[in-house]
């Protein structure tokens, strides 16, 4: 299946924490960091995922916000480290991105904001995604 969601990173599930409605998945991605996602306990069954699964995580480009500097109070547990390899400016909004690893991720923000962020190929950033804009997965 074909998916127009461009960041698609592959990782293994470590752990798995069910709700009534909900559940929490881990994920260890290939690069070495890690990633939690808030998916319904339906799809947890329906996809087979558990301890040990292959899944790769989807988050759509609209989703993933960045930041150039420390982070505190903020309750996004997703925090990814990178370095930004492109920005593509529109007249409103731009593409970046951001080397996490051995993966890609792509951000689509306002061009206001990277001019404010003063973002330019080789900036350090953190990869900004809540745990319920993530998808997962299988094969």
């Amino acid at each position: 299946m074909q998916l127009s969601i461009r960041n698609q990173i592959p990782g293994t599930v470590t752990g798995v924490t069910p709700g009534e409605v909900m559940a929490t998945v881990k994920v260890h991605l290939s690069g070495g960091q890690d990633i939690t996602a808030a998916i319904t306990l339906e799809a947890v069954q329906d996809l087979g995922i558990g301890v040990g699964s292959a899944v790769r995580v989807l988050a759509k480009a609209t989703e993933v916000s960045l930041a150039t500097g420390p982070i505190e109070g903020l309750s996004i547990r997703n925090r990814l480290s990178g370095t930004l390899i492109e920005i593509v400016l529109g007249a409103n909004l731009a593409n970046v991105k951001v080397a996490v690893d051995d993966a890609e991720l792509t951000a689509v923000i306002t061009r206001e904001a990277v001019e404010e962020l003063g973002l330019t190929p080789g900036t350090g950033v953190t990869a900004l995604i809540k745990s319920t804009e993530i998808s997962l997965a299988t094969d």
